[in-house]
């Protein structure tokens, strides 16, 4: 269909079409994101039939009415021609009958036809403007209630204010997608509330950082010193160091220095006295915490000094203390060395008697010093000397919670815990009852119920989460926190192991001899070599579970496929082998190899379903990693599963795309807005592999990492490898790695609170985020972002 005649009330320029709409092929519920087939009135483009499909964010469309929709014509390679609309406004009937129509139409609750015309012939035509004006214009209508007129005023003014916010949006440069998230927490104060203080989207919305807002307030008229502006830029900057670097604080002096470089890159005049006088006015509206020259954001000020305060007080008891005779002890450890057939190590028999003894123990060792083998002796002597079982069905029968409370801050941490002990183990999340946007069931109010807690990969916990724990644990229980600070810090703010270590406060057993289960793994060995900065001499030479094979960074593709070839040869699977790398960009990058090792390992075939999310294509039998904690569906941040099915929007009553991820036969449906919480798991990163192993790693290290490259990470990924470990890159890259141990170290006072030994009044503390801190993060380090910028 060509040659329909161009609208006076549009503009040339701009590709419009202007039709009723026939049918509405999809819609989903929770972003509005439409597929609607309209019959086309009026356009400035060119179609071939008087139909078209049109996408868009559209909300509250109705079947039969009139719209104008501007955007662009578009050539999908599936569907063929399409209207991609990027706004879109409601063509308002004009004549009684049409107006008539429009109010009897369904939308309207209560109001039929005869309602209608009565309306009509009291406020004529511009019914719907008189209303949208005046809605007590309704009282003159004889024939509608009260309860009537106010859900026909409500209803019409939420549609026109609706369409009004996001044309309001889009002049501002704000699209559909983006402008839905927004409106859907202002509703229709969204344009107020944004031309007053366009900065306020950067603390509520997720998605819009500072320069966005920035831009938005220039569209505004916004700029230079202005208060808001400055502010936004403060609470950014600190909250950007928090999230990039994992800092609790800035200092005065980097804050003022960050700050200031951001608010001046448009060329624009700040001053110092500026922000400081914007640090006054954000310390008076409790926006943050100033502490000497330290200034915190609130959630993390009351976290750390929390935390400190909660530690304190479990350091006070001291009923532990002499609770067991040293015979009654040994005693029973001897029965264990028995039973077990094992022969405890002096350092490994100190940290079972200090954790039977003590409030709080820190136990620290690298792999294979008998971490394990000393929680089990912990939760064995434990129960013995209080008369306690250790079968989990005798506690349910009574209806009684588990007296061992076993935890670890993934999923994947916690199903190892429960293999090595055969007691049940869960992640901190779920144990405290994280119902996402509810919050934690359990806090100082309602804590947890236990006699013994073990935290397992400490290292992993941030100051948030360690304070949302610590808070919730009952007076009288004992504490076992089992780490290595060698590893990865957590992705979250804090440093919470190091500063318990450094601190002085907590008793501290840390085993660092090899014991005999571990006697021949090559593997361990390397990993003791690079914590303690070195590399063994015959590192180049094959051993038994360990190689490097040098290539260059074009050549890692090849070598990881010979290798995983191999393995599979021998009998492994693809759920044994995991590759790992530090950095989700270029050839050697996560997305390439992810990419190459979906073709490889689950190639396309007419058996396979699969479905495209952005430019990631996923199908059945991809092997998924779970990004975000979903403690309804008992999956957490962390897990790795399996696609098991697809199901297409043409085929189920809900009319969307659906798949099926199987967790170790958890079966978890995501709709398509939530395909974002899972990625391709061929490769991950060694942040995402943290408190995992796995049967065969194959580590990628070449000097295009250069900007990760450290002691920790590398440590932390030779770790994660169970039997055997591949090494492959560039001899110089891995050892350049090694030998950098200069850690971006993170502002903290944890340590120094502690050491203080004194309780901190709180006088008013600030809701904890719920957020876990992982999500949406999977891009990030807390060492750098893979690009400048705010994503």
């Amino acid at each position: 269909m060509g040659g329909q005649q161009e609208s006076l009330f549009h503009e040339e320029s701009t590709p419009f079409v202007r039709g009723v709409i026939k049918h509405i092929v999809f819609q989903n519920e929770q972003n509005f994101y439409t597929v609607i087939k309209v019959k086309i009135e009026e356009t400035n483009e060119q179609f071939e039939q008087d139909q078209v499909t049109v996408t868009g964010f559209f909300p509250l469309l109705q079947l039969h009415d009139s719209y104008t929709f501007f955007g662009a014509k578009k050539y999908h390679p599936k569907f063929g021609v399409q209207f991609q609309a990027e706004r879109f406004q409601k063509e308002l009937p004009t004549t009684k009958e049409g107006v008539i129509q429009y109010l009897s139409s369904g939308l309207f609750k209560g109001i039929g036809k005869k309602t209608a015309e009565a309306i009509v012939n009291e406020l004529g035509e511009h019914a719907i403007s008189i209303i949208l004006e005046d809605p007590d214009s309704l009282k003159r209508v004889k024939k509608l209630s009260k309860e009537k007129a106010k859900i026909l005023a409500e209803t019409l003014k939420e549609h026109q204010g609706l369409e009004g916010v996001l044309i309001g949006l889009n002049q501002l440069g704000i699209g559909p997608a983006l402008g839905m998230k927004i409106y859907q927490l202002y509703r229709e104060d969204t344009l107020k509330i944004i031309q007053k203080n366009p900065y306020q989207l950067v603390e509520d919305i997720e998605g819009i950082g500072f320069i966005r807002a920035d831009e938005i307030g220039r569209e505004l008229g916004i700029s230079g010193n202005h208060p808001d502006r400055l502010k936004a830029a403060c609470l950014f900057t600190i909250e950007q160091d928090a999230v990039k670097e994992g800092h609790v604080y800035v200092t005065k002096v980097q804050l003022m220095e960050k700050a200031k470089k951001l608010l001046t890159q448009n060329g624009e005049d700040i001053s110092d006295q500026d922000i400081e006088r914007i640090i006054l006015e954000l310390e008076e509206d409790r926006k943050i915490i100033v502490e000497e020259d330290r200034i915190y954001l609130p959630s993390l000020y009351y976290a750390e000094v929390g935390l400190a305060n909660n530690i304190e007080e479990i350091l006070t008891q001291n009923q532990f203390q002499d609770m067991f005779p040293e015979s009654e002890f040994l005693l029973e450890l001897g029965k264990l060395e028995e039973k077990m057939n094992v022969q405890y190590a002096p350092s490994q028999k100190e940290a079972i008697q200090r954790a039977i003894h003590s409030p709080i123990l820190l136990l620290t060792g690298g792999p294979g010093t008998g971490k394990t083998t000393v929680i089990k002796g912990i939760v064995e002597i434990y129960a013995n000397l209080h008369g306690l079982s250790l079968n989990p069905k005798e506690y349910q029968k009574k209806e009684e919670p588990f007296p061992i409370v076993l935890v670890a801050p993934t999923g994947r941490a916690a199903k190892r815990m429960a293999e090595a002990t055969g007691l049940p183990a869960v992640t901190i999340h779920r144990l405290l009852g994280w119902n996402g946007s509810e919050g934690f069931e359990h806090n100082e109010d309602h804590p947890i119920s236990g006699k013994l807690l073990i935290v397992d990969e400490v290292s992993m916990v941030d100051i948030w989460l360690m304070h949302q724990l610590f808070k919730s644990l009952p007076s009288d229980i004992q504490i076992v926190l089992v780490g290595d600070e060698h590893q990865l810090p957590s992705v979250g703010p804090g440093q919470v192991l190091r500063d318990l270590i450094q601190s002085g406060r907590i008793p501290v057993v840390t085993l660092t001899d090899i014991y005999r289960q571990a006697e021949g793994s090559t593997i361990i060995d390397l990993a003791h070599s690079i914590r303690q900065g070195t590399l063994p001499a015959n590192l180049l030479q094959t051993t038994q579970d360990r190689s490097f094979i040098p290539c260059t960074t074009s050549q890692i593709k090849e070598v990881i496929t010979r290798v995983i070839e191999n393995a599979l040869k021998k009998g492994y699977s693809a759920k044994d082998i995991q590759v790992l790398a530090p950095m989700y960009r270029g050839i050697a990058g996560i997305d390439q190899l992810n990419e190459m090792l979906q073709e490889m390992l689950n190639p396309p075939s007419k058996e396979k379903r699969e479905i495209k999310h952005g430019n990631v294509i996923y199908r059945i039998g991809d092997k998924v990693l779970q990004l975000v904690n979903q403690p309804d569906q008992n999956v957490f941040n962390g897990d790795i599963g399996e696609i098991v099915s697809i199901f297409y929007a043409k085929e189920n009553v809900e009319k969307e795309d659906m798949v099926v991820i199987s967790y170790d036969g958890i079966e978890v449906t995501y709709t398509k807005q939530d395909f974002n919480q899972f990625t391709h798991a061929y490769c991950c990163s060694i942040h995402k592999a943290q408190g995992s192993e796995f049967p065969i790693v194959i580590l990628p290290v070449v000097k295009g990492y250069f900007r990760m490259l450290r002691r920790n990470l590398i440590y932390t990924a030779v770790t994660r490898s169970k039997q055997f470990l591949i090494m492959c890159g560039e001899w110089e890259a891995l050892k350049m790695g090694v030998y950098n141990n200069q850690e971006s170290m993170r502002q903290t006072t944890l340590k120094e609170r502690l050491k203080t030994s004194e309780l901190v009044e709180l006088k008013e503390e600030l809701p904890f985020p719920l957020e876990d801190a992982n999500i949406g993060m999977e891009n990030i380090t807390p060492y750098d972002f893979m690009e400048e910028g705010e994503g």
